[in-house]
């Protein structure tokens, strides 16, 4: 998993009031918890847009006077209307301690159901993962070449390296369907062949 660097400011004060002041200064209010201590932090808003509005999951690493914490983010808050973000909770993670976060996942490869004129459709976009924060990746890739017509891949069809899937291995992660196409020619294609079989001339005795 990479590592984002950002800077941030201890906030000394915290309430609504002072929190729409540092928003009107493109600050967003933030906390780090997990450690020995919750800080209730700031961070630019625009350093957060490489962070936020991506699929992929990172370690930030989060700088406060001298002081490097590492995190990975764990909630955010959105305004209903104008979609800024309004608060970040940062969990404080460690090297020796396992943390569970939602990884993205990815499908990769030609599936069989594609060749057969299907489609394979991606169910749950994110998985909850378990590991140590270093062996975690940005992403959770699913092969899917030998995924046919009618089958599907669940969770506990999948195994990564140095992660445990914790959903319910029942969950299904990806499905291979007819596309309506293809369900509309072989609609097509079995009505026309009563109408073949009418046509052709009765054998001779």
């Amino acid at each position: 998993m990479k590592t984002i660097e950002i800077n941030g400011s201890l906030r000394t004060e915290t309430g609504k009031k002072i929190a729409k002041q540092y928003r009107k200064n493109k600050q967003v209010p933030a906390v780090i918890y997990g450690g020995d201590v919750n800080l209730s932090i700031v961070v630019n808003e625009t350093d957060l847009k490489p962070i936020v509005y991506t699929p992929t999951v990172h370690i930030v690493n989060i700088k406060i006077d001298g002081k490097a914490y590492e995190t990975i983010v764990k909630d955010i808050q959105f305004h209903p209307v104008s979609d800024k973000i309004l608060h970040i909770d940062f969990l404080h993670i460690f090297d020796d301690k396992k943390v569970t976060l939602g990884l993205p996942v990815v499908l990769s490869g030609l599936s069989e159901a594609a060749k057969q004129g299907g489609k394979v459709l991606l169910i749950n976009r994110k998985l909850r993962a378990c590991g140590f924060p270093q062996e975690l990746p940005e992403m959770l890739e699913v092969d899917i070449t030998n995924l046919v017509l009618g089958k599907t891949i669940m969770v506990g069809d999948l195994s990564f390296d140095n992660v445990q899937l914790v959903d319910l291995k029942s969950m299904v992660v990806a499905s291979a369907q007819l596309t309506r196409a293809a369900r509309g020619t072989a609609a097509d294609a079995a009505a026309a062949a009563p109408a073949v079989a009418a046509a052709a001339p009765a054998a001779k005795e």
